[in-house]
């Protein structure tokens, strides 16, 4: 997970992983097709295996979760395909994706008709669909409450787990980091200043990436911020 405070240079990271934004020194090298700017066919398939969770869902208010869902399935098929109707194997997917989050029973659902929470999960859905190898969430749960906040970064780390995905996950609150990370970096005005284990980051480090103690922003002290081991997602009303 990534840490910092704004303008530390999170999103701008997150962009130059998915290639929206070219890096100014160095490169942006994937296991499976080197340089991600070495050509456009390069490019185009490095997006169309990292999947994107953003803070404010980018999804479509007037159409269904399903229709949502499906737009993570235009990266497989080519400009001209994209614009006539998707296969039916790409609509089970897409109902396997939404399945996989709880809310196959909102597939027909206008999305501007769910929760907050409900609509990050169909963003969830929707990376999951891409069948990718690097999901990217920029600031997933920042405008969620903490209950929900926990539960969405819960079911992002179990899908991510049981399908061999990386995530790479920006962050504001301390205490989400610790207890779902794998691995933390601190960013601080675009340089790396931490990069450990959750159990690593001290109050000496947080000053590091924040710049004193006071600055760190943390969840809630609650139980519900802390991590659980078997969600039950369909009957969360989030």
């Amino acid at each position: 997970m990534l840490l910092g405070p704004s303008g530390a240079g999170k999103s701008t990271l997150l962009r130059c992983l998915n290639g929206l934004v070219r890096p100014t020194n160095g490169q942006v090298v994937s296991t499976a097709h080197g340089d991600i700017h070495s050509g456009s066919v390069t490019l185009r398939r490095h997006r169309a295996a990292t999947g994107m969770v953003f803070q404010h869902h980018h999804l479509i208010g007037r159409l269904t979760a399903l229709a949502n869902v499906l737009v993570g399935r235009l990266g497989h098929h080519s400009a001209l395909r994209s614009l006539l109707p998707l296969p039916l194997a790409d609509r089970r997917i897409a109902l396997e994706a939404l399945e996989r989050v709880g809310l196959l029973d909102r597939a027909l659902t206008r999305v501007d008709q769910l929760s907050g929470g409900q609509q990050q999960r169909v963003g969830i859905a929707r990376a999951v669909a891409q069948q990718p190898r690097l999901i990217l969430a920029d600031e997933p749960v920042a405008s969620l409450d903490p209950a929900t906040a926990a539960r969405v970064l819960d079911l992002l780390r179990t899908i991510c787990k049981a399908d061999g995905i990386t995530a790479v996950v920006s962050l504001h609150q301390v205490d989400l980091a610790r207890g779902f990370a794998d691995r933390v970096i601190g960013l601080q005005a675009g340089a790396v200043v931490f990069d450990g284990t959750p159990d690593q980051l001290c109050e000496a480090s947080l000053e590091r990436i924040y710049g004193s103690r006071t600055d760190a922003p943390r969840a809630v002290e609650d139980e519900r911020v802390r991590p659980r081991r078997e969600p039950s997602y369909a009957a969360q009303p989030a």
